[in-house]
């Protein structure tokens, strides 16, 4: 980290409650007897860790140190992937590694592992059907013989649907299909986007029959370059499937027919993943930073904002080279209830970040 980034850190050290424990220490000192005083001022006490802060106004975030740490010989292998929810709370982190999806409590304490036969979930999307609660994902890299695939599962890891290439869509190739995220509509529909293919977007219904498609490469309005994440948008009166234009800087709706409405923020930094909390649209940007847009999708927010260009979407980044308060290359992205963020940033080591709500 260079010198700038140092003092930039200090500046926003925070009176956090480890200081605050400390002024609390001080005081039961003084009421201590002189022997026992004595004692215990020869005891050090040690500086609060320097606490890292982003974003402006009511989207002023801190970064929490340490959230979602690896159990000892598990790895990230990338994080290029998704993060979700639970109904409880428990947040799910998909990896680029045999380790599978990771899912921690609230806190930050890891729980248990699921997915492990699907070593690449790259979105993962919660839904609640009939009582139950189940996960939309997208699999790059699966078993020996299933790849590229879309899977429905339980929340524990069990699968109850898989989606492949529909050969009506005109697919001849494996290599064809190389799809990058899946989101189910209010009606039972399901959306997925062959965004590292071809950019076009497939429909089917609840049983997983093909029904349609739409997009496709290209520039002009309708057409996606890297068609990479998928949402529906129930901002606006009507849901409205919203589509990460990663490689055309965008993002853009379209009506659950396929139609195209608009597009609507364009000059972006490579947008991957939205989660949405209540009029406002978390974005997180492959070039290094995550966008916070109003309802009128007007930036009202930048958090991890890196500076460094030569880090945004560079995948064999050392973890030690990335400073703490900025993101290299924000890629997974989920805000929950309490409005704190949860990113993974695509590197070589992977990281977790949760950053919590000032």
């Amino acid at each position: 980290m260079s010198a700038s980034h140092d003092s930039h850190d200090v500046k926003n050290t925070q009176f956090n409650r480890r200081a605050f424990c400390t002024v609390g220490t001080l005081s039961a000192v003084a009421a201590l007897t002189p022997e026992s005083r004595l004692h215990a001022q020869a005891t050090p006490v040690l500086p609060a860790k320097p606490s890292f802060t982003s974003g402006n106004g009511a989207w002023t975030y801190e970064f929490v140190p340490n959230w979602g740490d690896l159990p000892e010989g598990l790895q990230f292998g990338g994080t290029h992937g998704a993060i979700a929810a639970d109904n409880a709370g428990n947040i799910y982190v998909s990896t680029q590694s045999d380790t599978g999806v990771l899912v921690y409590d609230p806190a930050g304490k890891f729980v248990r592992r699921i997915a492990q036969a699907y070593p690449e979930v790259h979105s993962l999307v919660h839904a609640e059907e009939g009582g139950q609660e189940v996960f939309y994902a997208v699999v790059q890299k699966g078993t020996p013989n299933e790849n590229w695939l879309f899977l429905k599962m339980k929340i524990d890891g069990t699968v109850l649907q898989k989606i492949t290439a529909p050969p009506e869509a005109g697919f001849k190739t494996p290599n064809e299909w190389r799809i990058t995220a899946a989101v189910p509509a209010p009606d039972g529909s399901i959306y997925i986007a062959n965004g590292y293919g071809d950019s076009r977007i497939f429909k089917f219904d609840s049983k997983g029959n093909y029904k349609s498609s739409f997009a496709g490469k290209g520039k002009t309005d309708g057409l996606c370059d890297c068609s990479h994440g998928l949402a529906i948008d129930t901002r606006y009166g009507q849901p409205l499937l919203l589509v990460c234009d990663r490689e055309n800087l965008r993002i853009s709706h379209f009506d659950l027919d396929g139609k195209f409405v608009a597009h609507l923020s364009q000059h972006m930094r490579r947008p991957c993943q939205v989660s949405f909390h209540g009029e406002h649209a978390i974005v997180s940007e492959l070039q290094g930073r995550v966008s916070v847009l109003d309802h009128d999708n007007v930036p009202v927010a930048f958090i991890g904002d890196n500076p460094q260009k030569e880090q945004w979407a560079k995948y064999r980044l050392e973890l030690k080279d990335i400073p703490t308060s900025f993101f290299s290359a924000a890629h997974g992205c989920f805000i929950d209830s309490q409005a704190n963020i949860y990113i993974s940033d695509w590197n070589k080591t992977g990281r977790l970040t949760k950053l919590k709500r000032m």
